[in-house]
């Protein structure tokens, strides 16, 4: 999962439930072992349908149908936060909602609590937001289900946490959703979170169109935007290491198919407390910023330069917000006080104390290259050194010789004094 951060210089002064498509998808090909359903166990395919009338009862908005596979027997608490969940459903957009199938996990070293048989298949749910996702979002559930009598049950969602099955937790596991729709997408929020939602929507068709505008329009410009509730959902969405208070927003996305360059599972999280407390104008330029990672996701490959990456997703922010440079890049600015740059950027130095200069001096570089190359050429380089991934220096000179006519080298010295005289006072 590809994850992008958002500087702090810019965190700082910085189809919705009509005609759902009740069809439920096929759980999932059947693994060599069991080739088909006549020859799979009795237990093996009493599971598949069990998850395939969950599917559906999520689907059709059935309650009891939906609450009538829980164990009778299991924790109370699990069962409370089922059915939570299926009531925090009921305004999400969805297009589909399936669960996929695969081998057993063997349950010998867990003390279960009793029960006439346990199994725990992988499972995987496959769900698709209307509008936003062309292809599912797969994501792992941990899964145990005991058998009492003739009848099989989903008994816990945590219990095989002990073997490393854990499962996921979506916006919908934090309390009920509310969703902002607009042309270029929709804001998913929780109750408390409706002022920062409603600011997001009100800029998320203008910064759909932005990004556009310089990207093109081969993507899918459909946005959807998440609120969590706070640091325990933010941690769910995007993982520990983006959870973190100084962070306003976070791009994710499952994976990228190599085959159809789609980008599977696209989102924007927002950090409540850091995103909301942004003005008008950092609100729109954090927004611009993760949109275009949205945008040119399925053109990136894991490893390119993230002085293009980043650089590239701020020079869409600013871009005709009227910041002075001085303003939007003050740590570069006090740099080019103290002395030029003496190196393009490193990968490195987008951690840690450097991190925020690395920002500025990426955003003035793509504004260097946009100004030497035009926005149409910029585009052009990023699609070409963005798809190359972690590619050797050699390389990255001879698509830079071909595209300026200049070696990295003289790209530096051209950055240079394009920084003088921007920030010639």
């Amino acid at each position: 999962m590809s994850r992008y951060r958002v500087p702090l210089a810019v965190a700082v002064a910085l189809t919705f439930l009509t005609g759902l498509g009740l069809a439920v998808a096929p759980s999932d090909q059947p693994t060599p072992a069991t080739a088909a359903p006549t020859a799979a166990p009795a237990a093996d395919q009493a599971l598949r349908e069990l998850l395939d009338r969950r599917a559906r009862a999520v689907l059709e908005r059935d309650e009891a149908a939906f609450t009538a596979d829980l164990d009778p027997r299991a924790d109370p608490e699990f069962r409370r936060r089922q059915l939570d969940l299926f009531r925090n459903l009921a305004a999400v957009p969805l297009a589909e909602w399936t669960y996929r199938v695969s081998e057993a996990t063997p349950l010998d070293s867990l003390d279960l609590p009793a029960a006439d048989e346990h199994r725990a298949p992988g499972v995987r749910l496959a769900y698709r937001l209307r509008g936003v996702d062309v292809a599912p979002s797969s994501q792992p559930m941990g899964y145990l289900f005991s058998r009492r009598g003739e009848r099989w049950y989903l008994s816990s969602d945590t219990a095989l946490e002990p073997l490393g099955k854990r499962t996921w937790r979506g916006p919908w596991d934090f309390g009920p959703c509310r969703v902002l729709a607009g042309t270029g997408g929709f804001v998913l929020s929780h109750p408390g979170g409706e002022a920062l939602a409603a600011r997001v929507l009100a800029e998320l068709d203008g910064a759909v169109a932005a990004v556009t505008d310089v990207w093109g329009e081969a993507w899918p410009r459909q946005v959807a935007v998440l609120v969590p509730t706070g640091v325990e959902e933010m941690r769910a969405l995007v993982g520990d290491g983006f959870a973190t208070g100084g962070i306003a927003g976070v791009a994710v996305a499952d994976r990228v198919d190599p085959v159809t360059r789609t980008a599977l599972g696209q989102r924007v999280v927002l950090n409540p407390t850091a995103a909301g407390a942004l003005p008008a104008e950092p609100l729109r330029v954090l927004l611009r910023h993760e949109i275009t990672h949205v945008a040119t996701r399925a053109s990136t490959v894991d490893g390119a330069p993230m002085w293009l990456l980043e650089g590239f997703a701020d020079y869409v922010g600013y871009r005709g917000s009227g910041v002075p440079v001085t303003r939007a890049a003050p740590a570069l600015a006090a740099q080019v006080r103290a002395g030029l740059p003496t190196a393009l950027p490193a990968d490195a130095d987008f951690r840690g104390d450097r991190m925020e200069l690395a920002y500025q001096q990426s955003w003035s570089l793509n504004r260097y290259l946009a100004r030497r190359l035009g926005e149409p050429g910029l585009v052009a380089l990023y699609r070409r050194l963005a798809g190359m991934g972690r590619a050797p220096e050699s390389e990255v000179d001879g698509v830079l010789l071909e595209t300026m006519g200049e070696s990295r080298v003289e790209l530096l010295a051209g950055w240079r004094e394009f920084l003088a005289q921007e920030f010639t006072p």
